[in-house]
């Protein structure tokens, strides 16, 4: 699944134009705000982003996964907030559904995600499970031809903004094996959004609790129809969703670069512009250098990606994915930090949205699983491989 050459130079062309003639211009006033304007929400699905990743089939565009890092890629290069609009109906949302999905599941679901007419949120996380995530605890009870719900979901991207929740539930024994993924309408009765999370930083972005109490979804919603399988579903959707997000450390990494660069330009001490001294220059090239390796590492694994059948578990793919979140959300923090301090106490201020960015970035290293967790995989799969050097 891709799109031709010249079509996606076409359409990255059309993001570009986009990010700089309306997303940019819109930055501080969704920082006040802490929402992203209706129309600029109209005009996203529009251009067609929130069907990037879902096949023509389905109304969507039908990018690979090496053309979706490079769309993600351009938006990360501006507020967080406009790629959190859609960027749950193009990966973790959606994707469960896409790769496990019976089809008549896709056949419903899958173009009301790719038009934007529902926004899908990815529901895993609870109050106590986050990088534990085989011991979470909300349960479905099966009731004849239905599932009776119960628990809490919390920090939902996009829940306040749901029409539908990919959502995972026990159904069974202790563990993975007990897991089943759900397609949980967010008007179902007994299903309630918490009160607004205010983070640190990414403004505009929606997070909040979904909270179960005794909802009844038909056991047809069941992604695949087969119980006991959500756990699994998950963990390939989140290869994707690592990448994606590597996709944005990427863009952002780029963005405060250039920024940086322009300051250094501009500012003058000691009687010439800051550009011209050597410690500045040091921390511009380190910053760069590290972009260009997270930028290819991000590439190579989508490359991965794209050779793996779509929803087949791949050891090669789980801990490429995992490599390259790791790196590319590390490296984005480390250029933040560089940025503020070419910024010097300039950098500090409101003013200048390098300090808004160096919030923002600090998140990537958290959700889709964390820096720690990324490693553990990274290190299971290496313990477990073949100990040839050829192997």
């Amino acid at each position: 699944m891709a799109l031709d050459a010249e079509s996606f130079g076409l359409l990255q062309s059309a993001v570009q134009r986009f990010i700089n003639e309306r997303l940019i211009p819109a930055e501080d006033i969704v920082e006040e705000m802490d929402e992203v304007p209706e129309d600029i929400v109209s005009d996203i699905k529009e251009l067609g982003l929130f069907g990037l990743s879902l096949p023509e089939e389905y109304g969507g565009i039908g990018l690979s996964m090496e053309q979706e890092a490079g769309v993600i890629c351009d938006i990360g290069h501006t507020s967080f907030a406009f790629r959190s609009v859609f960027g749950t109906n193009v990966g973790i949302g959606s994707q469960g559904v896409l790769m496990d999905g019976t089809e008549e599941q896709k056949a419903f679901w899958l173009p009301k995600f790719a038009s934007g007419e529902i926004t899908v949120s990815f529901a895993l996380t609870e109050p106590q499970t986050g990088s534990d995530a085989a011991s979470l605890v909300t349960r479905a009870v099966k009731d004849g031809d239905h599932y009776i719900l119960n628990g809490t979901k919390r920090f939902i991207t996009n829940a306040s903004r749901a029409g539908a929740f990919t959502l995972m539930a026990r159904t069974g024994e202790a563990g993975a094996r007990g897991i089943s993924a759900f397609i949980v309408p967010a008007e179902s009765e007994g299903l309630s959004i918490g009160k607004p999370d205010k983070k640190m930083g990414q403004k505009g972005t929606r997070t909040a609790d979904v909270i179960l109490e005794n909802v009844r979804v038909p056991a047809e919603n069941i992604i695949g129809g087969v119980p006991g399988k959500g756990f699994y579903t998950a963990m390939k959707v989140l290869d994707r969703g690592r990448l994606h997000i590597a996709a944005q450390a990427c863009g952002m990494a780029d963005r405060l670069i250039r920024d940086a660069t322009v300051y250094a330009r501009d500012r003058k001490q000691f009687g010439q512009s800051i550009s011209q001294f050597q410690l500045i220059q040091g921390m511009l090239a380190d910053s760069q250098a590290e972009y260009y390796a997270s930028r290819a590492m991000l590439m190579d694994a989508a490359r991965i990606y794209d050779r793996v059948p779509l929803g087949a578990r791949n050891d090669e793919l789980s801990m490429a994915a995992a490599c390259t979140k790791m790196f590319c959300t590390e490296m984005v923090g480390r250029v933040a930090d560089r940025a503020v301090q070419i910024h010097g106490g300039s950098g500090y201020m409101r003013e200048y949205k390098v300090e808004r960015f160096y919030r923002d970035v600090r998140l990537l290293r958290l959700y889709e699983g964390t820096t720690q967790i990324q490693q553990v995989i990274i290190a299971k799969h290496l313990l477990n491989r073949d100990n040839g050097i050829f192997a």
